[in-house]
């Protein structure tokens, strides 16, 4: 069959963010959050304020845009190449078909991602290997390939439940391992509206404290106090998270995204500890590329 042509908008790739200055420390640690009751109103109404709290993107008024190749002191925290940032490929978002806005756009009130799903997956790193059974079929991954990153069956068919009511349409993934042996996947996944997006998010799969459902190789989280909030992207709520003590065989960090439509979640393990910096750099970008 073959696929309609729609005109693109040219591409145009984003100005680095301003750098830092030479003095910036290697992670900074978000000041001390006091403890707050679980009670899902107050949290996910902190979360939404801390989330947006700083925009690290210059914003132009076209219908695409771009993200530039990660240069030195581009992320607060994230000084040199010699704290484990790994080197990305210039990463530009795709074109959006002809007339159609951006997700954040004032116009688009149901917060959809017009631009092709499987083309906002955040590329893997140079030297990395990747997952092939995160490459679906055309790009597009099953929801049984997905659920299995849950530990628990019983999490597996409430997550797939989950899945159903609030009405999943697309699953796009990308892995990989990369040269120092760390597993990265990130999984993106699309729902009809941001509303709904959101609500799945914030109040059925993320919590202000920990994940509401283990992955793989864990046993509990906890919230990362020292994911830099001044990373935050603007549009986007972030949960991150770290694995508790003690640890297994590998430590495990992970996060929730709600970007619009999208749902995504990047995981990352590595064999003894997982280290902050290439965590931190790979959930900023893939904000970046759904923002």
């Amino acid at each position: 069959m073959t696929e309609q042509t729609t005109p693109m908008e040219p591409q145009v790739v984003l100005p680095p963010v301003p750098p830092m200055p030479e003095a910036a420390p290697p992670v900074l640690v978000a000041e001390p959050t006091p403890r707050v009751k679980k009670d899902r109103r107050v949290l996910r109404a902190v979360l939404r304020w801390t989330a947006a709290t700083v925009v690290f993107a210059a914003v132009g008024t076209a219908a695409a845009y771009g993200i530039t190749r990660m240069e030195r002191t581009d992320v607060p925290g994230l000084a040199t190449q010699a704290d484990g940032r790994w080197d990305y490929p210039t990463i530009s978002k795709p074109p959006l078909p002809s007339g159609s806005p951006g997700p954040f756009a004032e116009a688009n009130t149901s917060g959809s991602h017009y631009a092709d799903l499987r083309k906002l997956v955040l590329p893997a790193p140079k030297g990395a290997k990747a997952d092939a059974a995160l490459r679906g079929e055309d790009g597009w991954l099953t929801r049984k390939a997905f659920l299995a990153e849950y530990a628990e069956e019983t999490d597996r068919d409430t997550v797939g439940q989950l899945l159903t009511d609030y009405g999943l349409r697309h699953i796009a993934a990308r892995g990989w391992t990369a040269a120092d042996g760390t597993r990265t996947r990130i999984y993106l996944l699309q729902f009809d509206t941001a509303a709904v997006a959101e609500d799945l998010a914030s109040t059925q799969l993320a919590n202000y404290d920990s994940a509401q459902f283990a992955v793989r190789g864990v046993t509990g989280t906890e919230r990362d106090e020292k994911f830099p909030e001044r990373a935050a992207v603007d549009e986007i709520t972030r949960f991150a998270y770290t694995e508790s003590k003690p640890y297994g065989a590998e430590q495990v960090r992970e996060a929730y995204l709600s970007a619009g439509d999208t749902v995504a979640l990047v995981v990352q393990s590595h064999k003894g500890l997982a280290k902050a910096v290439p965590f931190q750099q790979t959930v900023i970008l893939q904000s970046q590329l759904l923002g």
